[in-house]
């Protein structure tokens, strides 16, 4: 199972990436917090404070990633493409 399926790079996205270290993936609507905290903390060699979720009103579920403060969110989206 693939569980983060893509980042989100809207304004409010970007914006909470400078605010608050925060990064938005799409994920996979089956997946609960520690298994996509597991994965992000995988794929980018990252530690991770805290994960919420929300499923939207289309049925997709968006994972809300709180970064360490070692790490910066932005070096993150920068790595992934989306700065």
């Amino acid at each position: 199972m693939n569980i983060i399926k893509y980042p989100i790079s809207t304004e409010k996205s970007i914006r909470l990436m400078e605010a608050e270290n925060k990064i938005v993936f799409v994920v996979d609507r089956k997946a609960n917090k520690p298994e996509i905290k597991k994965a992000v903390e995988d794929m980018f060699k990252v530690k991770i404070i805290k994960v919420n979720t929300h499923i939207t009103q289309d049925g997709e579920k968006k994972a809300y990633i709180r970064l360490d403060d070692e790490t910066p969110a932005i070096d993150i989206a920068t790595q992934l493409g989306l700065m």
